[in-house]
């Protein structure tokens, strides 16, 4: 159902077209996301079909018809057996309790919506379980990047301070604290894990819910992206640019995952 609305296509017999306002009513009660396609086949069993009747009137007219055309025009061939029993309305089908058909067929087609509700709620107990692991590598790493960042600024502190020693180029000490300090500030990402922490707990908040929930973690989905990207453009050492690409891929992973819920 990757569809973020309610898409309905509804295909009857001529004879059931009546009951088709009744099936998009039973849809839209019980769905509220996807794409639903619905197909109504329907062949009389032979005890129900009888003998055959010919609509003498339709015959006769096709053979009226017929033999006008072929006054004007004798290269066409007179009408065959095959082609007169074709022709819509030439068998008069025996009279049956449409009404009754159709009670049925609005029955069976609300056996066939609760086993596919069925389906969908165990289909979505799987997502739920899937998105839970990847939520769960997600909050791995928001705790990796917490607890390695001070060693992470701390190491690029020392870097530039030996460097600025190996080119022998003497800073105001008060200066070069201001530089290292809006380095460290420019490299700080707590803002950016603890709103990756609050959209992780969000999501599994959503998920406990009874109600639908597709769209709302759609746009969780973007939020987290948003975060990782941040997360990617600060980065001052590999470490977290790798960790900002696995977040990226466990996101992509889930976004995948919940265009399939509703």
């Amino acid at each position: 159902m990757n569809h973020r609305y309610l898409e309905t296509s509804i295909r009857l017999p001529d004879t059931f077209r009546a009951i088709e306002s009744l099936i998009r009513d039973a849809v839209r009660k019980k769905l509220s996301r996807g794409k639903v396609e619905c197909q109504l086949r329907f062949q009389a069993s032979p005890k129900q079909q009888g003998d055959l009747h010919l609509n003498q009137d339709v015959i006769r007219q096709l053979q009226l018809a017929n033999s006008s055309l072929r006054q004007a025009e004798q290269t066409l061939a007179p009408l065959s057996v095959a082609d007169i029993l074709r022709w819509p309305g030439a068998i008069q089908e025996p009279e049956s309790d449409m009404e009754a058909m159709q009670a049925q067929a609005v029955n069976l087609f609300s056996a066939a919506l609760d086993d596919l509700l069925a389906a969908r709620q165990r289909e979505g107990e799987e997502l739920s379980r899937l998105v839970e692991q990847r939520l769960q590598s997600i909050a791995a790493i928001i705790d990796d990047v917490r607890q390695h960042m001070p060693t992470i600024l701390s190491r690029q502190r020392q870097a530039i301070v030996e460097r600025l020693e190996e080119l022998q180029v003497e800073l105001d000490p008060t200066r070069l604290e201001q530089e290292l300090v809006l380095i460290a500030q420019k490299a700080d990402v707590d803002e950016e894990m603890d709103r990756l922490e609050a959209h992780v707990n969000e999501v599994r908040r959503v998920l406990q819910t009874k109600e639908p929930v597709g769209r709302r973690l759609d746009f969780l989905m973007q939020e987290l992206n948003r975060e990782a990207n941040t997360l990617s453009s600060k980065s001052i050492v590999v470490e977290t640019t790798r960790n900002a690409v696995e977040l990226k891929v466990l996101i992509e992973q889930m976004r995948e995952q919940i265009q399939n819920i509703e």
